[in-house]
């Protein structure tokens, strides 16, 4: 009864530890990569921009259009 608890504490709790570490390790790597550059940067901020304008345009038009529908 003891032996499976000595087991599970030291070797399955620090190889789940290891696990989640690599794994959040390797996550943050693929977010930003190391070759990513200030125009690439500048890129993606322009099409966050450009994709909150479309958004704020679709929520005007579909302002105009929500009387019209009912549930």
């Amino acid at each position: 009864m003891l032996i499976p608890v000595i087991l599970i504490v030291t070797v399955v709790i620090p190889l789940l530890f290891m696990a989640y570490r690599a794994a959040t390790r390797s996550k943050a790597a693929g977010e930003h990569p190391a070759t990513e550059d200030a125009a690439t940067i500048a890129r993606t901020g322009q099409e966050f921009a450009d994709a909150e304008a479309y958004q704020a345009k679709w929520r005007e038009e579909e302002k105009r259009h929500q009387p019209d529908t009912l549930l």
